[in-house]
């Protein structure tokens, strides 16, 4: 990743920021990109420069400028930003603005015993996973990127195929593709970023008695059509196990927060978020964070919550990369069990789009 990285840094300088011009955005899309150059403390002018280039497909509003000055961005970039609100005052709103509107008008708050009981009956589930699921296999795609400029502009680094076993409660990955082409290689031999502990390791550590992770409300919502729970959890770095590799060489053991979303009618978790907070200043990586979410897989005619994609994100200086990973082809553990290994398009943004529900 370290010469992909200098690649990417002269191609920088060459073109100028060059596949920057014009680009279109959603209203979402710029909004993490403003909050990126924030948290790198980008130059106010350059960051105003290219937000005066991009086009925008949905409407901007004033407040959403106020919130981000609030958030500390540079005056010249708001200025360049209400450049645009007047641009853009015909178009429709952003489609989180929708989903927002399109959801449920009210539901209450649970009371403090109905948030201990969620949570109670959320962690047997969890800590009872792995015994529940069936022998299979599937087919694991993973698609690495990179941003050497730290924009949140990323490039395709390769697209890695894997042959994902569990077997007794054991999972087994076996690569299959690098770009397209075979490979009998190791996963030890690939490089870069990976990830694993997605089938139930991730959720038991959570949950686990000896974690005493704090858990409280944050709000309602819907995900995948399903209205969820979502509680803010913490796990102090003296009980954490989440470990974090740099480059297979250096290893920390941080503290974490993050987010869970338990369904609303079967106390089951469809989303979990873990992002470090204790990383020293010393380690490499600045910024580590996860996104897994489950979904509901059939496997021989019969239901069962899996994995369905995760996301994770991780910050070395102004280097960011990011691993997008998705769980396709499920298929039951057995010697005539078959899959493809075409690598199918990504899913969806509506897979994975949280539409938030005011209380």
């Amino acid at each position: 990743m370290k010469r992909l990285a200098r690649v990417g840094l002269v191609l920088l300088v060459l073109l100028g920021l060059a596949a920057a011009q014009g680009p279109k955005m959603t209203v979402g899309q710029l909004r993490t990109f403003l909050r990126s150059s924030i948290q790198l403390k980008h130059p106010d002018k350059q960051v105003a420069d290219y937000v005066r280039k991009i086009t925008l497909t949905e409407r901007l509003l004033e407040r959403d400028i106020e919130e981000l000055v609030g958030e500390g961005l540079g005056m010249r970039t708001a200025e360049a930003l209400r450049a645009h609100v007047a641009t853009t005052g015909e178009l429709g709103k952003p489609a989180s603005d929708a989903a927002v509107k399109a959801a449920e008008p009210t539901l209450p708050i649970p009371s403090k015993e109905e948030q201990r009981r969620i949570i109670s009956e959320a962690r047997e589930i969890a800590l009872n996973y792995t015994q529940r699921l069936p022998d299979f296999i599937c087919l694991q795609v993973t698609r690495r990127y990179f941003d050497p400029a730290g924009l949140d502009f990323f490039r395709l680094a390769d697209t890695v195929a894997a042959r994902l076993s569990y077997f007794e409660q054991k999972e087994d990955y076996k690569l299959v593709s690098v770009n397209n082409q075979w490979t009998d290689a190791s996963f030890d031999r690939l490089g870069g970023a990976t990830s694993s502990g997605e089938f139930g390791t991730m959720l038991k550590q959570i949950f686990e008695k000896d974690t005493q992770a704090d858990f409280w409300w944050e709000r309602w919502a819907r995900l995948r059509g399903r209205v969820v729970h979502v509680f803010g959890y913490r796990v102090a770095q003296s009980r954490s196990k989440w470990m974090i590799s740099w480059q297979r060489e250096l290893n920390f053991v941080p503290g974490y927060k993050g987010l869970i979303y338990v369904d609303r009618d079967v106390p089951v978790v469809m989303r979990v978020t873990l992002e470090a907070d204790t990383l020293p200043p010393s380690f490499p990586i600045q910024e580590a964070r996860t996104m897994l979410d489950y979904d509901h897989i059939d496997i021989s005619g019969q239901e069962f919550l899996l994995p369905l994609r995760s996301e994770m994100r991780m910050r070395e200086g102004r280097l960011l990369v990011k691993n997008l990973t998705e769980f396709r082809s499920y298929r039951k553990f057995g010697a005539d069990a078959t899959i493809t290994f075409d690598i199918p398009d990504e899913l969806p943004e509506e897979a994975t789009t949280e539409e938030k529900i005011k209380p």
